[in-house]
């Protein structure tokens, strides 16, 4: 083998090393920025449900019963309706956040919790209602996933804590409940 050719393979081998190197670090640039774009979206989304504007949707969603028709809300005042579809546009804006894995369905356990799930079963009879007599059947279907998923989530986390509270009983030791 003369020199040329060693050279030839040396400068091949480095090429296609560095070829590798690129890719795995181009790799690793695509998902850090996917890992930050969540973080930043999370962030956000938090700092949405932590403001007077929530809060105040929040007062209305359990002070007020709920429109169970079209025509109901229609009958409603102005400022009314606009928070009833306000509210309604969050949380289906939400289920889709969630949906696409673009939020931790954890994240909204922890901050809003059953209060999805309550303000969908107010939500529920209006939707439906909505959805027959308008041209959009999946009017409130993330909203709607969102508040099923939660529940499910729930139901399997009480489970969860029931026999971990069981081990604990057969074990002797003592458990505080908050």
């Amino acid at each position: 083998m003369t020199p040329s050719e060693i050279i030839s393979i040396i400068a091949n081998v480095a090429l296609a090393l560095s070829l590798v190197v690129a890719l795995v670090f181009g790799i690793a640039q695509v998902r850090a920025a996917a890992r930050d774009r969540r973080e930043r979206l999370t962030l956000e989304t938090l700092r949405a449900f932590q403001t007077r504007d929530f809060a105040e949707l929040m007062y209305h969603v359990n002070a007020k019963e709920m429109p169970r028709t079209i025509e109901e809300l229609r009958a409603r005042p102005a400022q009314e309706q606009i928070m009833f579809i306000q509210f309604a546009q969050q949380m289906e804006s939400l289920g889709l956040l969630v949906a696409e894995r673009l939020i931790n369905i954890d994240l909204v356990d922890k901050t809003l919790g059953s209060f999805v799930i309550t303000a969908w079963e107010k939500y529920k009879v209006m939707l439906v209602d909505l959805r027959e007599k308008t041209p959009d059947p999946y009017l409130g279907e993330y909203f709607q996933w969102l508040s099923e998923r939660l529940e499910e989530s729930m139901r399997k986390n009480r489970a969860k804590h029931s026999l971990k509270r069981l081990q604990h009983i057969a074990e002797g030791t003592e458990i505080i409940w908050p």
